[in-house]
């Protein structure tokens, strides 16, 4: 998978279910990117995450008329509430992913930028994520879109039979008061 054109950011939306998962599985596959063993089914997947703030990267390479919905989905993003209770409903954890060969080139930029704008639209002031510290890409990725460190859980959870400590990152907009 090669692409030199910027890639274009749009709505997931269920005619991306089968590459979104597997590029998910991918991640799985690399050990490095989340505590998940399986990928879970389409409907799961959707159903765990919020709607406005679900993004495909999708790959513009040789197309003609700008139509790119049916293209290949390069990456994603997306958030989940952190909590329902009233006091939390402007914050949200999020994953991205990008497919290993779409990687060097920008894709993780865009989509977390399409993922503030989104957040920020809807009056959202925190995006957090737990990152496994062995991830310093994903890490440098959070870093340049403005994330910062707050901590290490450490021994959070196991992973392979192993305990795993996660570095916890968050993005406060500057724009929601």
């Amino acid at each position: 998978m090669t692409t030199t054109a910027a890639p274009r950011i749009t709505a997931m939306t269920v005619e991306h279910a089968a590459q979104v998962l597997d590029i998910y599985r991918l991640g799985i596959d690399e050990g490095q990117a989340t505590f998940e063993t399986t990928v879970p089914t389409w409907e799961h997947f959707a159903a765990a995450k919020l709607p406005a703030h679900r993004h495909v990267a999708v790959d513009t390479d040789g197309d003609q008329d700008g139509d790119t919905d049916g293209g290949r989905v390069l990456g994603w993003v997306a958030a989940v509430a952190v909590s329902d209770r009233c006091a939390y409903a402007g914050v949200v954890e999020h994953s991205v992913y990008v497919h290993p060969a779409a990687r060097g080139r920008g894709v993780g930029s865009a989509l977390l930028a399409a993922l503030i704008a989104s957040t920020e639209a809807a009056g959202i002031w925190t995006i957090q994520a737990g990152v496994f510290p062995e991830n310093t890409a994903s890490l440098a990725l959070h870093a340049r879109a403005g994330f910062r460190v707050i901590g290490t859980r450490e021994r959070i959870g196991r992973h392979h039979g192993l305990w795993r400590d996660v570095v916890l990152i968050e993005r406060r907009s500057p724009l929601i008061s």
